[in-house]
């Protein structure tokens, strides 16, 4: 007997995409592409409707965030 294996990508399973909590750093890094978790990159998520504030240092940043919009925001 021999036995198939499929692969299957988690992003098959999954209906759609998911909201991530992130709490951002207390401040900017500095660095040549900011980071994910700099304030000022979900500040101009925030302004592009694609994040929502919660708390004082703690955002809700929408699944449906694209690669492009993503690097536009971290650049300096």
């Amino acid at each position: 007997m021999t036995r198939v294996q499929v692969r299957v990508r988690a992003t098959e399973y999954t209906a759609r995409p998911v909201a991530k909590i992130v709490k951002t750093k207390r401040r900017c890094c500095r660095s040549g592409p900011r980071c994910k978790r700099c304030p000022v990159v979900c500040k101009r998520l925030e302004k592009q409707g694609l994040a929502e504030r919660l708390e004082l240092r703690v955002y809700k940043v929408s699944g449906t965030v694209s690669k492009k919009q993503l690097k536009a925001a971290r650049a300096r």
